[in-house]
């Protein structure tokens, strides 16, 4: 079944060497791009787009190697840096006519909206992340047996070979498993929604290993290049997140003052999956963000 978000149009959008992102628009007014998970796809904001297109133009597009966009081979390990990544969403918008844009993204689409901050901050008005650290704080904090809980980012930051053949031998166990260990509510993602999810993954093992490994090499560098010159994020920020900083003991807002002035960090009270979870909260804080 393919499943789409009600109200909204599809588009196959052309944005860097023949990539196309397939790609929900839907609403009027001043633009919001909204950047999906793992493992997930641009229906993950169902809830909140619909909301947010009442009274703004709403962009969700599938990233560069998930769902139904383009899945280039990463044959110079670049193809999936969020440098590369954020590039797409800025040239989407583009030839959708904004310019200028808010950004939202969850997970490793917080990843793409943080680098697409940082590289073209004429374009990105206001930045939202959920549920996500700057890559280079994420790895700092993870150590000890408290990194097990993120057993799969070492995995997929191995050569290519062994991470996708474990994860194409039993990709549906693999998927499912943060699909169901990392929701509090059962119910906000409902069967045929995560079916759609396991079979978009299915499909997608190379390019989001790949992704993924990027975050482990060229991602870091990147990030390492503007701490060190002291590049900051410029425009508004808000994070929501879970309180994995009482839980991994780390001052979660404190890593993020680093990279945003205008910082609102809030935690919130739902599993990672948060725009399905809670998306009245996110809405809300969405909308504030857009007011300051």
């Amino acid at each position: 079944m393919n499943l789409t978000i009600p109200g909204f149009d599809y588009r196959r959008v052309t944005v860097a060497d023949g990539v196309t992102l397939t790609t929900a628009v839907g609403g009027s007014g001043s633009p919001i791009v909204l950047l999906h998970g793992f493992p997930q796809t641009h229906l993950m904001w169902r809830h909140v787009a619909a909301d947010l297109a009442a009274d703004h133009t709403v962009i969700c597009p599938d990233l560069r190697g998930y769902g139904a966009s383009d899945k280039p081979a990463d044959t110079d390990g670049t193809r999936y840096s969020k440098r590369t990544m954020a590039a797409d969403i800025v040239a989407l918008a583009r030839t959708l006519g904004h310019e200028r844009f808010a950004l939202a993204g969850h997970d490793r689409g917080a990843l793409v909206a943080i680098r697409a901050g940082l590289d073209h901050p004429g374009a990105v008005t206001h930045l939202a992340a959920l549920d996500v650290l700057p890559t280079p704080d994420m790895w700092d904090v993870m150590r000890g047996t408290t990194a097990a809980v993120g057993f799969h980012l070492y995995l997929m930051a191995q050569p290519p070979g062994l991470p996708e053949k474990m994860i194409s031998a039993s990709s549906d166990d693999f998927f499912g498993h943060f699909l169901d260990a990392w929701i509090r509510d059962r119910d906000a993602i409902p069967p045929e929604v995560r079916a759609a999810y396991l079979a978009a993954s299915r499909d997608a093992v190379t390019s989001i290993v790949a992704d993924y490994r990027a975050s482990a090499g060229i991602d870091v560098e990147h990030d390492r290049a503007d701490r060190a010159a002291g590049n900051r994020l410029a425009m508004p920020v808000t994070v929501l997140a879970q309180d994995w900083g009482a839980a991994l003991g780390y001052d979660a807002a404190g890593l993020w003052r680093a990279w945003a002035a205008d910082l609102e960090h809030r935690t919130v009270s739902c599993g990672h999956f948060m725009a399905e979870e809670a998306p009245a909260e996110v809405v809300k804080a969405l909308r504030a963000l857009l007011a300051r």
